[in-house]
């Protein structure tokens, strides 16, 4: 690209109070009157991603949190709602009635955190570079229906696709389309380590330990020209290594808010007011938790062994006795919180059923008890994993048709085996990159998918979501989803446990934790400020 002149130097459910805990210290131990958030996710550089802060690398719930605060995007999700509003574009708009070309105009006098000027050269080269760099745990799926993208005049825009997507400017909102300043970043290669360079409402410096991120302070960027206004000049991100060292600071006053990572003992706890000084904020969450099947795979190629399987889970108990009910059964890959919903699995295979499940194997002439080792984990999605896989053993032992086994791996380590396939069965969580029903089908079950599934349906692929992906008025696809959804109940190529609630704990003189999480549960710094103590 050419080379710029250099320049001197926000949910469709809102979170809802559960309860307000009286009296506790004042202060949120930091300098600067920093409010202080805390986190156990953990954002490690490791060999297979030595680049987890960088866009065309990161795709997970810790990274994009604090890339959803220093990046800018042309689209952006409102305080409250689904529908995309514009950040770094001043507007945007599809120019054809086939959703294929999406037109922007950048606003003006736009620059990125160090100085430099941001134009539409910079647009063109980000959501190249994603494609370019291609990587295999990245978000490339979100821009590869990207054909190309032209820049008419330095605040112009064109994004040509290949097929019609009517969801585009909703991927558009992730930092998968985040503006990168192309003097700083490399056009074929990952920038390493942790240090990032955006245009977003806040510039980020990292503290790492090793090649771990302890802490990121965000600081109010004044080249900032965006949608919002950032309601606090200093936030610091810290990272924990358990919760029980989090709840302590939490109380103490050392920290302001808790937005990730307490177990449901914990938010019983505070449910009870058993921590002073600390409100809890509650809504239905976007998150969901599956297993997935290698369809590929000797141990689980058989659809009778994974529909067996569906007939035997008991969500009830894994939400009620691993999770104290913080968390809801799921009977389909898209949750009940999401238009198109429908229980799916539920209507296929009904309450738990072992008789059933026996016969399913019996009638395809599978030799039991079925030996499968289910894979989790064991430092990504809380220490509940663990339990929870010990019930998902219990229950499928105890009807004496399966032999189960369960390990534990590293997430380090989890995540590029599953690329590799060298798992049959195993367990994943996802939050939406953006609230459409298109999110939790196609990420799944496209053949770019994300989890390089084998699992293959031609109708699903090459007509239903094509065809919802046309419906610009989205309620018009729900014909199809519900299609999609009955699929998969019949394949079991995954299979839904549950669904998580979202829980955001603040110390009382705290203001905007209701507004945390936006619609598609990305965190929302900008909104969080301090206000009077009651």
């Amino acid at each position: 690209m050419k080379r710029k002149s250099l320049v001197p130097p926000a949910v469709a459910g809102l979170l809802v109070s559960a309860l307000t805990a009286c009296g506790g210290t004042d202060g949120s131990g930091s300098d600067g009157g920093a409010i202080v958030l805390g986190s156990t996710d953990r954002i490690e550089a490791t060999k297979v991603a030595p680049a987890p802060l960088d866009p065309a690398l990161a795709y997970d719930f810790a990274s994009w949190s604090v890339l959803h605060n220093t990046f800018q995007t042309l689209m952006r999700l409102p305080r409250s709602g689904t529908e995309p509003i514009p950040d770094a574009a001043e507007r945007c708009g599809f120019q054809d009635r086939q959703s294929e070309q999406y037109r922007c105009t950048l606003r003006s006098g736009l620059k990125f955190s160090n100085g430099h000027a941001l134009t539409s050269e910079d647009v063109k080269f980000s959501l190249d570079r994603v494609l370019r760099i291609n990587d295999p745990n990245g978000p490339k799926s979100l821009l590869s229906n990207v054909d190309k993208v032209e820049t008419p005049s330095a605040r112009e825009v064109v994004i040509h696709l290949k097929d019609p997507d009517a969801t585009f400017p909703s991927k558009l909102t992730t930092p998968a389309a985040a503006i990168l300043d192309g003097e700083v970043y490399k056009d074929d290669a990952l920038r390493k380590g942790f240090d990032m360079v955006g245009s977003g409402p806040y510039s980020a410096k990292t503290e790492v330990r090793g090649n771990l991120l302890t802490k990121v302070v965000f600081t109010k960027n004044p080249h900032y020209k965006g949608d919002t206004e950032p309601k606090t000049d200093k936030i610091e991100m810290r990272f924990f290594d358990n919760a029980s060292a989090m709840e302590k600071a939490l109380a103490k006053g050392d920290l302001d808010v808790v937005h990730r990572g307490f177990s449901p003992d914990q938010i019983d706890k505070l449910n009870k007011g058993q921590v002073k000084g600390v409100r809890l904020f509650e809504s239905s969450g976007q998150g969901i938790r599956y297993l997935v099947f290698n369809t590929a795979d000797p141990s689980v190629k058989n659809k009778a062994i994974r529909q067996a399987m569906a007939h035997l889970v008991d969500r009830q108990a894994l939400v009620r006795d691993v999770y104290k009910r913080t968390a809801e059964p799921l009977y389909s890959l898209i949750p009940t919180s999401v238009s198109s919903h429908i229980n799916s699995f539920h209507n296929e295979y009904g309450d738990p059923d072992p008789a059933a499940a026996r016969r399913v194997l019996r009638s395809a002439g599978v030799t039991t008890p079925v030996k499968l080792t289910l894979t989790y984990t064991t430092d990504h999605y809380g220490p509940e994993t663990a339990t929870e896989f010990k019930e998902l053993q219990r229950q499928l032992n105890a009807s004496g048709l399966f032999s189960i086994k369960i390990k534990g791996v590293p997430w380090a380590k989890f995540r590029p085996s599953i690329i590799k396939r060298q798992y049959p069965a195993y367990g994943m969580g996802w939050l939406p990159d953006f609230p459409d029903p298109d999110n939790y089908i196609a990420p799944f079950l496209t053949k770019d998918n994300f989890l390089n599934s084998p699992y293959r349906n031609s109708t699903i692929q090459d007509e239903l979501i094509p065809k919802t992906r046309q419906e610009t008025q989205r309620t018009l696809a729900d014909k199809d989803f519900q299609s999609i959804q009955n699929s998969v109940a019949n394949d079991v190529p995954y299979l839904p446990l549950w669904q998580e609630n979202t829980y955001v704990a603040a110390r009382k003189d705290i203001i905007g934790a209701e507004y945390a999480y936006d619609s598609s549960t990305n965190l929302q710094l900008f909104e969080l400020a301090r206000g009077a103590n009651d």
